[in-house]
């Protein structure tokens, strides 16, 4: 059973809220802050030091900052100077580097890599074995779906790396690459498979290795004959506007 005590590290300068449980074999490094209510399971390290740690004389950890209700589990590090938000959960051996800053209300699936230096909006789901280069960004209710990669390097190598932009509402599907410093509209839909290299609009439907704009999502007619896209106009579960439907 977890939550045994049992061969936990806790820095003296970490802060940590009401009611967290911590796992077994768990290490939480200097200035690192837990939310209350927050679930930490086995083999977690929290606030792990970035490599100048061993090369900087007096080196000191960034803050860590991790919000309330969250759940991380098995095997995740999170490294020193990641800020996230509050309801957050963690599939099992994520790595989140430094300088993250991930909003509420996030999921991020089993096996998951993300680079650090990115920015992550409110209410986004990255299911398993999603890498996300360093210096990208997502937008708001992003869902990004497995096997997929946000790369930074068109060429490489080269000096100069930054990664995808990626609007709010959109979705990317299975096994698709997005790569290089471009921008991905508000509400696009990616079909699975697609690389993509430039830029594309808000509503735009995307497939293919090149890409192409196929179409508006707004196109998007189900069997019901009912629009599928925006999504968030006929998708609730999970999702803050939930409840309002349901009493409406």
């Amino acid at each position: 059973m977890k939550f045994n005590g049992r061969n936990q590290y806790i820095s003296s300068s970490a802060i940590l809220g009401e009611n967290v449980k911590i796992g077994d074999n768990v290490s939480i490094y200097d200035n690192v802050t837990i939310g209350d209510n927050s679930i930490i399971t086995n083999d977690c390290v929290i606030g792990e030091p970035t490599s100048d740690y061993y090369h900087v004389e007096n080196y000191l950890n960034a803050p860590t900052i991790i919000g309330s209700e969250a759940i991380i589990r098995s095997h995740s590090i999170i490294y020193s100077g990641v800020s996230i938000g509050t309801h957050f959960q963690s599939g099992h051996r994520v790595t989140i580097r430094e300088n993250t800053v991930i909003g509420d209300n996030c999921k991020i699936g089993t096996n998951c890599d993300l680079q650090g230096f990115l920015t992550i909006g409110n209410y986004c789901q990255l299911h398993s074995n999603v890498h996300l280069c360093q210096f990208s960004s997502l937008g708001n209710f992003v869902f990004i779906y497995p096997n997929v990669v946000l790369a930074n390097d068109k060429h490489p190598p080269t000096e100069i790396v930054k990664g995808p932009t990626v609007g709010n509402y959109t979705q990317i599907g299975i096994q698709s690459s997005i790569i290089g410093n471009i921008s991905i509209g508000d509400n696009c839909l990616i079909g699975a498979g697609t690389i993509i290299s430039k830029d594309f609009e808000d509503f735009s439907f995307i497939i293919g290795s090149p890409s192409i704009r196929k179409s508006d999502v707004r196109q998007l007619i189900a069997n019901n004959g009912k629009p599928l896209y925006p999504w968030n106009e006929r998708f609730s579960r999970g999702m803050p506007w939930a409840d309002l439907r349901s009493n409406g």
